[in-house]
């Protein structure tokens, strides 16, 4: 079950926002509109090198996994310009031999904006609660305010503060507490048919074991095109992502201080099979380099899911 333990600084705002106008909905249904949408998917993935990416540690051998998704939405508008969102998700990873890493991992966010402008103010939270095995492993939260805007027909950016707060069990030393700044710039050439996303996001870590405490530079592109195949209007997805870590204590592992540069490839392919169906096919591949050797690794994943969404 979700056990948020820690709040944003400005999170109550936020759950406050959320349910003066829950209140609202339910006093006035002409005041704005509400629609609910969800979806869920079922496939099988193939991990050539299963690992917990929040321990670094690798298995080095693969394994194929059932993958569950359900996600479910309430979405309202205030106004024109002001509207919100609550929202719930599930997964399930159920590995055929790692039975012991099968993870489960709920997802609860609250997201609101408005328009001020030409450009829009956001705050967004969520309180992410991942199990092993069925025991508690991982509790995350996060909480961010944004700005975003167009800059002309085809550009548009954005820019957020993220701050996030991590507990895992019975690694005392891993909880952590970061702090991030994002900024993304989205180039379109045909609306949402065919645009390019770049983004950067320098992020700070405190851990409550020095030897974790890291900061980081993240370069990130990501490229989507929808392609029409004999009447059917499909979607290409291809990003990456290349990050830096610089760690600022001392490993004692292998007596030095750390660095780590992680790559992250991966391409995808929906093709619609009705109004509420699709089949999904898609594939990645991991680089973690660095100099704690438990921390270096590659890993290649590809997978296949049958999506259905309302």
């Amino acid at each position: 079950m979700l056990r948020p333990k820690h709040l944003a600084p400005f999170a109550p705002v936020l759950c406050s926002t959320f349910l003066s106008g829950v209140a609202l909905m339910q006093s006035a249904s002409s005041f704005g509109e509400t629609t609910f949408s969800g979806g869920g998917s079922l496939g099988i993935e193939y991990d050539s090198n299963v690992a917990v990416d929040e321990i670094e540690r690798s298995s080095g051998l693969g394994d194929t996994a059932r993958m569950l998704n359900v996600d479910l939405a309430i979405d309202h508008r205030f106004t024109d310009d002001t509207k919100g969102s609550l929202s719930y998700g599930y997964s399930e990873a159920k590995y055929a031999e790692f039975e012991q890493l099968s993870r489960t991992t709920e997802v609860l966010g609250a997201n609101f904006s408005t328009k001020v402008g030409k450009v829009t103010l956001g705050a967004n939270y969520f309180n992410i609660d991942a199990e092993l095995d069925g025991q508690p492993f991982l509790t995350y939260e996060r909480a961010s305010p944004s700005i975003s805007g167009f800059m002309s027909k085809r550009w548009f950016g954005r820019a957020a503060y993220v701050w996030a707060d991590k507990t895992i069990e019975n690694r005392p030393g891993r909880d952590a507490m970061s702090h991030s700044m994002e900024t993304d710039l989205y180039y379109f050439w045909q609306g949402l048919r065919k645009y390019i996303n770049v983004g950067y996001v320098y992020k700070k870590e405190n851990s409550q074991a020095a030897r974790f405490d890291y900061s980081s530079h993240a370069f990130k592109v990501r490229y989507q095109q929808r392609i029409t195949i004999k009447d059917t209007l499909t979607r290409f997805e291809i990003s990456a992502r290349y990050e830096l870590r610089d760690y600022s204590s001392i490993t004692p592992l292998i007596g030095t201080k750390r660095n780590d540069d992680r790559l992250r490839l991966r391409a995808e392919y929906k093709v619609p099979i009705s109004e509420h169906l699709s089949w999904n096919l898609y594939g990645g591949y991991s680089d973690y380099q660095s100099n704690l050797p438990t921390a270096d690794y590659e890993q290649n994943v590809i997978g296949s899911s049958m999506e259905f969404e309302f």
